[in-house]
C-alpha cells in the first residue's frame, strides 16, 4: 500500500460521502415542496413530518464530509474554506436556519412565527443544493486562489500560504454558467428525490396525486440543467499535471480532459452510466406504475453512483481536482495537497468501522419506517 494508494483511497471516501450527501438532499427537495403539496395544515404537517426524520442525516453526511476533507487533503480545506468563505458561510447559514426551524417552528409562543420559520426551510431548500452544487462545479472549472508555499517560512509575514485573488471570495463562481448548471441540476434532482420520497413514505392520495402531476415537470427541468452541465463538463478543457516538483505541479492544459480521464477508467465509466440509467429508471417508474413506491432507492442509488464517478475523474489518473484560474501552478492535485503518509494510514485503519456505521444506519432507518406515514400521526406529535 504506497503513498499514492491512499492518497486515492481518502478520495474515494470524499466522493462517496459526498454522493451519500446529495442523495439526502431530498430532504431539502422535500421542504420546497411544503406548499406546493400541501394545501391544508395537516398536509404540511405530515409532510414536514416525514423530512423532519431525516434531515440529521443530511447535515452529518454534510459535517463528516467536510471532516474527512480536512483530515485528508488539509491544502484544500484551507484553501477552498478560508478563500472561498463567503460560498461556504452561506452554505452552513443555510443549514443552520435548518435545524433552528425544525426546532422550534411549532413551538408555542415562538419568537418569529411558524410561518416564518416555514420559509427558512424553504430557503435551506432552494439555496442549499444550489449553492453546494455551485461549489462542486469549481471542482471541475477552476477557482480564484494562489498558493504559495514558501509563505509559511518569510520573515515578517504570517504563515499564510494559500490567498484568493479577489475580493468576491467565491461568490464569483456563479459568473460560470458551467457551475451554475450544476447547481440547478442538483436543486432539481433534490426535489426529484423528494417526489419519490413522498410517494414512497407518506400515505395521503391527495398528495400522492399531486406529486404524480408536478414529477414530470421536475424531471424535464432536471434533465436540461444535468445535459447542459454534462456536455459542458465532456468538452470544455481540464488540466493535468505533467510532473510534479517541490514548488508544485507543470500543469499543462488538456481537450477533452473528463472525457479521456472516463475513457481510461472503464470502472468509473461504467459506475456513471449505471448511475445515470438508475437515476432515469427511479424517476420514471412512478410514471410508468403509479401503484410503484420503489422509485426513490433507485434513483438514490443511481445518485450516489454518478456524483462518486464524477469527482474520481476530477482526482484520479492524474487529474487536477481543483484549478487555479488565478495562477495554473497553485491548482491541487491528490499528490500536493493530502496529509502525511502517517495521518492517511491512521485515518485508514480507523475507516474500516464504516461499513458496521452504515449498517446501523440501514437497520436503524428500517426500524423507524416498517410502513408508510399516516396522517393520524400527526396528532401523535402534538401530543408528544
Amino acid at each position: 500500500m504506497t503513498y499514492t494508494f491512499f492518497q486515492e483511497y481518502w478520495w474515494f471516501i470524499v466522493s462517496l460521502l459526498a454522493g451519500l450527501f446529495v442523495m439526502l438532499m431530498f430532504v431539502q427537495g422535500g421542504q420546497t415542496l411544503v406548499y406546493a403539496l400541501g394545501r391544508t395544515e395537516q398536509q404540511r404537517r405530515l409532510l414536514l413530518l416525514a423530512t423532519g426524520r431525516k434531515w440529521e442525516l443530511t447535515f452529518t453526511t454534510l459535517v463528516t464530509f467536510g471532516g474527512a476533507f480536512f483530515a485528508s487533503f488539509p491544502l484544500f480545506y484551507s484553501t477552498s474554506f478560508g478563500g472561498a468563505y463567503w460560498v461556504w458561510m452561506l452554505i452552513l447559514l443555510c443549514f443552520v436556519i435548518q435545524a433552528v426551524s425544525y426546532e422550534f417552528q411549532l413551538k408555542q409562543f415562538n419568537l418569529l412565527g411558524t410561518t416564518t420559520y416555514r420559509v427558512f426551510l424553504m430557503l435551506n431548500g432552494l439555496l442549499g443544493p444550489l449553492l453546494v452544487g455551485t461549489a462542486v462545479g469549481t471542482l471541475f472549472f477552476g477557482a480564484e486562489f494562489v498558493i504559495d508555499k514558501q509563505a509559511i517560512v518569510l520573515p515578517g509575514e504570517p504563515p499564510v500560504i494559500s490567498r484568493w485573488a479577489n475580493s468576491w471570495h467565491g461568490l464569483e463562481a456563479v459568473l460560470d454558467v458551467r457551475n451554475v448548471l450544476l447547481g440547478l441540476a442538483v436543486l432539481m434532482l433534490s426535489r426529484c428525490l423528494a417526489h419519490l420520497y413522498f410517494l414512497n413514505r407518506i400515505e395521503d392520495d391527495e398528495i400522492r396525486t399531486r406529486s404524480r402531476i408536478m414529477l414530470p415537470w421536475e424531471i424535464g427541468l432536471f434533465l436540461i440543467f444535468f445535459l447542459s452541465f454534462a456536455w459542458f463538463w465532456f468538452t470544455s478543457p481540464g488540466f493535468v499535471a505533467a510532473t510534479v516538483a517541490e514548488a508544485g505541479p507543470t500543469v499543462v492544459a488538456e481537450p477533452y480532459r473528463y472525457l479521456h480521464a472516463l475513457l481510461n477508467m472503464p470502472v468509473v465509466l461504467a459506475a456513471l452510466l449505471a448511475g445515470v440509467v438508475l437515476v432515469l429508471v427511479g424517476l420514471i417508474t412512478p410514471l410508468m406504475k403509479p401503484a410503484s413506491r420503489s422509485g426513490i432507492w433507485s434513483a438514490g442509488l443511481g445518485s450516489v453512483l454518478t456524483v462518486l464517478a464524477l469527482l474520481l475523474t476530477a482526482g484520479w489518473n492524474g487529474g487536477i481536482y481543483y484549478p487555479s484560474l488565478a495562477d495554473p501552478a497553485s491548482s491541487l492535485t491528490l499528490a500536493n495537497s493530502c496529509s502525511s503518509p502517517y495521518t492517511l494510514k491512521v485515518m485508514s485503519a480507523v475507516s474500516l468501522l464504516i461499513p458496521f456505521v452504515l449498517a446501523y444506519i440501514i437497520w436503524a432507518w428500517h426500524a423507524l419506517e416498517k410502513s408508510p406515514i399516516q396522517p393520524s400521526e400527526v396528532a401523535s406529535e402534538d401530543a408528544h
